[in-house]
């Protein structure tokens, strides 16, 4: 996917019952705590497993899975992928990393301890974002649709179409699994949509739009990309591609 220039927005608003063109509620929750990132790395996937960050990173000869210790962000563990690979979602389920890649159709299952590629599944089409429910995977293609995946074959259960109130909802990119909803940034924009997983309905919008906050501006950042919730105490944390930060957001959000 190719890199957008970056827009700069300063508000510090913390809800709001509607915006950015939407019709659904809209919040813009307070900014809790803050991490530095690998400004390298180009974020395609992140997980909180324990003590540690799991991210995906994406581009042709620089794509990587890779352990990220929380507290000094020293890397634990590293496995590259094939150059031919462009990396994109990744989730955790039963003891397995599952990570896609963009155009090589290509799911990638990967040991979550030994990081040892333990086998791969093709699958039809381009791979943006994965979660996991603790069942099954969603992934993401950067159209409306998610497909539901079986873990056990890699193949679609059954699909739908995210709607919102003004039609399908377009540019779908990382996923995660929150409280019972799924969560998915929509492609250059600051803004995470709030999905149901059985309808497709949007729930609701997250407006990111005061991140990155100034001082962590930089020539080469690009889009809002990378959700992570921490299993164990409920945090949630947000990234890009190219930002100098993780940044936890207040979830839920109180006026």
């Amino acid at each position: 996917m190719r890199i957008l220039p970056r827009n700069l927005f300063l508000c510090f608003v913390v809800v709001c019952s509607a915006g950015a063109g939407f019709s659904e509620p809209v919040v813009r929750p307070r900014i809790l705590g803050r991490k530095p990132h690998d400004q390298a790395a180009f974020t395609q996937g992140l997980l909180i497993d324990k003590k540690s960050w799991l991210e995906s990173t994406g581009l042709y000869g620089k794509s990587e899975l890779r352990e990220i210790d929380r507290e000094n962000g020293k890397v634990l563990q590293m496995l590259s992928l094939p150059a031919e690979q462009f990396g994109e979602g990744l989730a955790l389920l039963d003891g397995k990393l599952y990570q896609l890649t963009w155009r090589a159709g290509t799911c990638r299952v990967i040991d979550r301890e030994t990081f040892k590629l333990l086998k791969t599944f093709p699958y039809a089409g381009e791979g943006w974002g994965l979660a996991s429910d603790g069942q099954v995977l969603y992934l993401s293609d950067g159209t409306s649709v998610i497909r539901v995946m079986d873990p056990q074959t890699f193949k679609e259960v059954r699909r739908f179409q995210v709607q919102g109130s003004k039609g399908p909802l377009v540019g779908l990119n990382e996923l995660e699994w929150i409280e019972g909803e799924l969560w998915g940034n929509i492609y250059g924009q600051k803004m995470i949509a709030r999905i149901h997983p059985q309808s497709g309905k949007v729930i609701g919008f997250v407006d990111l739009r005061h991140l990155p906050m100034m001082m962590d501006q930089h020539q080469e950042q690009d889009v809002l990309n990378g959700i992570a919730r921490d299993p164990e105490s409920g945090e949630i944390w947000v990234t890009g591609k190219f930002w100098k930060a993780l940044y936890q957001i207040e979830w839920p959000v109180t006026p």
